[in-house]
């Protein structure tokens, strides 16, 4: 069961809080800002490409680099294609996988490289690679690592990724943690920015700093649950399989996003798909034994020892729809005529890239809380 005295606890929360995830989550705006400082720093809004690259490749470990690639390819449209590089190894640790850059890659195309590690030997071999293609490569890791020096021979751009102290210890950072995921792709949002792939000047990211910022107030681990859509979502979720439907261009990464970080920071399967697709695609899961109307009380189930049987619950993240056309209402008729409780988050007006950063932001807080809650 859920303990939501827990959850109303900030004392509690913080004791619980080992990986430092609250933090990460409520400093994302401050880690956004230092990202786009390092970025300044290291050269980046003085950068005057010869016009846009022919291919976006983007490689790195984890749900981070997932993300970010899913996130920037979103933003940058048809403009150019943004292609993450899948690894390939015989385990899913650092020091096993390996990078390979597709046989077309050559000097008209940019590879970006975006990890919290920077001591992947694959990531090294894959920047002496595209020196040798004669791509372009900008990289983004913590600074003094293999990499940089790697990035520095092949005569790349290094930006030093954005930490803070908590990040200094001896267990590697979590890839889908708050604070991981805005500290990588900040710069590259820069990045993007000067080549025209996308918009997303020093006043855009600064705009996105401060929704963070905003969130963090409305989300943080002092405000109740009753006022609080993170910590609703969370105990909503707590004895739930999410079922994540998205709809907007923007809402699609993020609701991937959530279902990532769902996975790794609290242990919990997601499903997610896009609207209108999902009520085609999902429509004989809410039918099935996972339906919250599904078999509601089995006499014989052991109510002691027995946990409740897990049932859908669909979460529906919303940006503004293309044309003012929406499938919000069939959704809704979908789900509530399968018994099937539904959940809705919509941000508030802004640029795409705010509104965006606000539902991750928000279902970042709420993957979080549930993980916290479910002491994992």
């Amino acid at each position: 069961m859920l303990d939501e005295s827990l959850l109303d606890t900030p004392e509690a929360l913080s004791e619980a809080d080992r990986r430092g995830l609250l933090r990460g989550a409520a400093e994302a705006g401050a880690r956004v800002r230092t990202a786009a400082r390092h970025a300044a720093e290291a050269g980046v809004n003085d950068l005057k490409p010869d016009g846009r690259p022919r291919a976006v490749l983007i490689a790195g470990p984890g749900a981070a680099a997932t993300c970010a690639a899913d996130l920037l390819g979103t933003l940058a449209g048809a403009g150019s294609p943004v292609t993450r590089l899948a690894p390939t190894g015989v385990a899913p640790a650092g020091g096993a996988l390996r990078w390979e850059l597709p046989g077309w890659a050559g000097s008209v195309d940019l590879l970006l490289i975006a990890t919290p590690d920077g001591t992947e030997p694959g990531l090294s071999l894959l920047a002496d690679q595209a020196y040798r293609r004669g791509c372009t490569v900008v990289a983004v890791a913590p600074a003094s690592t293999p990499l940089s020096e790697a990035v520095e021979g092949a005569h790349g751009l290094f930006v030093p990724m954005a930490t803070a102290p908590y990040d200094e210890q001896d267990t590697p950072l979590t890839a889908s943690a708050p604070g991981v995921l805005w500290a990588l792709l900040t710069p590259l949002l820069a990045i993007l920015d000067r080549t025209g792939l996308l918009t997303a000047p020093p006043d855009t990211l600064e705009k996105i700093a401060d929704r963070l910022d905003h969130i963090a107030e409305r989300c943080g681990p002092a405000i109740a649950t009753y006022s609080n859509p993170a910590k609703t979502l969370a105990a909503e979720l707590f004895d739930a399989l999410p079922v994540i439907w998205t709809e907007g261009t923007s809402a699609g990464p993020a609701g991937r996003r959530f279902a990532a970080a769902l996975a790794e920071l609290s242990g919990r399967p997601a499903v997610v798909s896009e609207l209108p697709e999902a009520l085609a695609a999902h429509n004989a899961l809410l039918s099935g034994r996972l339906a919250a109307g599904a078999d509601p009380d089995d006499f014989f189930r052991d109510r002691v020892e027995e946990p409740p049987a897990l049932h859908a619950r669909v979460v529906l993240l919303r940006d503004r729809p293309i044309g003012g056309l929406t499938a919000a209402p069939a959704a809704r008729e979908l789900a509530l005529g399968h018994d099937t409780p539904i959940s809705e988050l919509e941000p508030e007006d802004g640029g795409e890239i705010e509104t965006l950063a606000e539902l991750i932001a928000v279902t970042d807080f709420a993957a979080v809380y549930l993980a916290l809650a479910s002491g994992a």
